[in-house]
């Protein structure tokens, strides 16, 4: 009668087929770590701002360059770039939602600048009338 042998090339794909679905598992769990901590580093919409912001006596290096936060339910469109480098946001935001960068030169356009509150350096920007586009750079000073 016939003996029953194991085929060596199917032991081996079955094996890396388990090694193919681990790696993917890891991946999987490493990308829900990843978007936990950034969802959980945001601030709350509305919430207060953290108190390194907003210490009377911070240093240079605590104040952003740019410090963005919606003031309406919905603000149109806010673009923020790293001059010469990588775009940092480029969306609408919701009511309280706050970005900043510490970046040396920002690329800001504004596409509603009543509906926002930007402060460049810690001093508050004055806002534009209601649906006024501003497009101007932010600098370290």
């Amino acid at each position: 009668m016939g003996r029953h042998r194991s085929d060596p090339m199917g032991v081996a794909r079955l094996v890396l087929a388990g090694l193919a679905v681990l790696a993917f598992a890891a991946l999987l769990v490493a990308g829900v770590l990843s978007l936990v901590g950034v969802l959980s580093a945001d601030p709350e919409p509305g919430a207060p701002p953290s108190s390194a912001a907003t210490a009377p006596f911070a240093t240079p290096e605590q104040v952003p360059t740019v410090r963005v936060q919606c003031l309406r339910q919905q603000c149109p469109r806010v673009f923020l770039k790293v001059a010469g480098g990588d775009v940092l946001l480029d969306r609408e935001m919701a009511e309280g939602e706050q970005v900043q960068s510490f970046d040396a030169g920002i690329d800001v356009v504004l596409t509603d600048s009543a509906a926002v509150r930007v402060e460049v350096n810690g001093a508050v920007r004055p806002p534009g009338k209601a649906g006024e586009r501003q497009e101007f750079t932010a600098t370290r000073g």
